[in-house]
């Protein structure tokens, strides 16, 4: 009988330690507690993590928790890892933000002030310089979620060019230097990151095309947050304020922050439903 006891005795402590271990947070779970703002991948994770210190450490102080900075591998990527709850905020550009608030329940929290224009880049030296030199080439976006990509198809396609082979690559930097490489006649990609590229590159490119302003990159909250909607918009505002946030605003060419209307996410509904059909294809 006192070995029964004591065998049940151990079963039971050892349940309770099986359970205290299972409830206890492993290093990856608390890591996962950290406030997560997810970033389009505009450019290269190196560069989108240097860039947002401001912003990330602004965030951790109205919040008082740790903070950080991820991004994905590409634009569809992104959208699917937002739509999947991935990211406590995801800033991206209004096509997907317009998606993320229609199906994702995301927050609209405030965009840049500065217009986003895509342009269509090509070698300045190079033999396409022309819109119909371009005919018979390969063109370079980003994926085909992107905001730049997606307006560049339908550029393309109200050019008439023909046999234009679109490819895909990782940020706009590797469009410069796929380009100049004379891998590509020409590429997409937005404004703001053709600023953002060395002078040198900068120089031997020249400009075919550009777009009409577009929404931009918007703060988007997950809905799960939303009670941190206007603390978060308001201390955001308050950093925008701070030498730190000027100074951001200004080596990005952003303009500050202000307000984002439903309306302008609304405008960007056709090229929401493309991601929509991005998505849905699983490319």
């Amino acid at each position: 009988m006192t070995k029964r006891l004591f065998a049940r005795l151990a079963a039971l402590c050892s349940a309770v330690l099986c359970g205290l271990a299972a409830t206890a947070p492993s290093p990856a779970q608390a890591e996962e507690q950290a406030f997560r703002i997810g970033i389009a991948p505009h450019t290269s994770a190196r560069v989108i993590i240097e860039q947002y210190q401001p912003v990330r450490r602004a965030v951790e102080a109205a919040l008082g928790r740790p903070v950080e900075i991820v991004t994905a591998p590409d634009f569809t990527a992104f959208a699917r890892r937002a739509v999947e709850q991935d990211y406590d905020i995801a800033v991206t550009t209004g096509h997907q933000a317009e998606m993320l608030r229609k199906d994702a329940g995301y927050l609209p929290v405030l965009t840049y002030k500065s217009d986003f224009r895509a342009v269509l880049v090509t070698a300045a030296k190079g033999p396409y310089r022309t819109v119909q030199s371009l005919a018979g080439t390969t063109v370079l976006g980003l994926s085909p979620s992107s905001l730049v990509t997606l307006w560049g198809q339908h550029w393309l396609a109200e050019q008439k060019l023909p046999n234009i082979q679109l490819r895909y690559v990782s940020a706009a930097d590797s469009v410069a230097q796929l380009i100049l490489a004379g891998d590509a006649s020409a590429g997409f990609m937005s404004l703001a990151n053709r600023a953002k590229l060395a002078p040198e590159v900068q120089a031997q490119l020249s400009t075919i095309a550009e777009s009409p302003p577009m929404a931009g990159r918007v703060y988007m909250l997950n809905g799960k947050q939303a009670t941190l909607l206007e603390p978060l918009r308001k201390a955001l505002f308050a950093f925008g304020e701070t030498a730190e946030g000027r100074t951001y605003f200004d080596a990005n060419q952003l303009g500050g922050y202000r307000p984002v209307t439903d309306a302008e996410l609304e405008a960007m509904e056709p090229l929401a439903d493309e991601v929509r059909s991005v998505l849905k294809a699983g490319k």
